[in-house]
């Protein structure tokens, strides 16, 4: 395939992947900003002004920036792991595969589904907080990247999920027992320098933390780990997740019979 025939096939991918969560926006945009609307309210305006200030700044602003983080990991995981998963059970996935389509293509047009709803829910999430405290930004460009890298590596780890998964119940999986305990132990609504010397170093190893707090950076300023570290570790698991989903889709590992 020629570059304009590529580039041809990775919009229309894309395209069916962004088309796939947006008409139905009401089932998959719309849940997730009620939810973290109530964390506004419940751990924000309700139990906020009990705890007063975290790092220097409101329990509520402190929050803001991990909870919006929150919407964006869940969001690219779960639009990815299910419309691969979708696409293993409906059996077009071989289909593609077979096709002239480089296999990184068929990887890009996933990716571009997750990035795509990971950002709107983020930045509908983002519009919502609006509502409960005016919007800080320190660092517009590391708000940025960094939601748009971790956007892309979870996206990536949904359709490693989706590749090995079996039937509908092991998409959730993953997500139930492995993402959502990093994700609130990964510093939303605490700072680790509250934490006990063990417990400490043993949140250094939850890669979510790194994320959470670069992209509190961007917002307020504070973070408890080294920007460029945050960014290394981001960038070194993605480089690794897309090799590894490139070689799952060559060898066809739990797609082809």
């Amino acid at each position: 395939m020629n570059t304009r025939a590529k580039l041809v096939a990775l919009q229309a991918i894309a395209t069916k992947e962004i088309r796939r969560f947006a008409r139905i926006w009401v089932q998959t945009v719309l849940p997730p900003v009620i939810t973290t609307a109530l964390y506004f309210i419940i751990f924000g305006n309700l139990i906020g002004p009990r705890i007063g200030t975290m790092e220097g700044f409101r329990y509520m602003e402190f929050i803001i920036p991990g909870l919006i983080m929150m919407a964006v990991i869940t969001n690219s995981y779960g639009n990815v792991v299910s419309s691969f998963y979708g696409s293993k059970f409906q059996r077009h996935i071989e289909e593609m595969l077979i096709s002239p389509i480089p296999n990184y293509i068929i990887l890009l047009g996933f990716i571009s589904g997750g990035v795509a709803r990971g950002l709107t829910v983020g930045i509908a999430v983002t519009l919502v907080s609006l509502a409960f405290n005016p919007l800080n930004i320190h660092s517009l460009p590391v708000m940025i990247s960094m939601a748009l890298l971790t956007s892309i590596l979870f996206s990536l780890a949904g359709l490693i999920n989706g590749v090995y998964a079996n039937s509908f119940d092991d998409i959730s999986i993953i997500p139930t027992f492995v993402l959502a305990p990093l994700t609130y132990l990964g510093g939303i609504f605490y700072s680790i320098s509250l934490l006990p010397d063990f417990w400490h170093s043993v949140s250094l190893a939850n890669p979510i933390l790194y994320m959470v707090n670069a992209f509190r950076y961007g917002f307020l300023g504070i973070s408890d780990i080294s920007l460029a570290l945050s960014y290394a570790i981001s960038i070194g698991f993605i480089v690794v997740l897309y090799v590894f989903s490139l070689y799952l889709l060559r060898s066809g590992h739990g797609i082809r019979t």
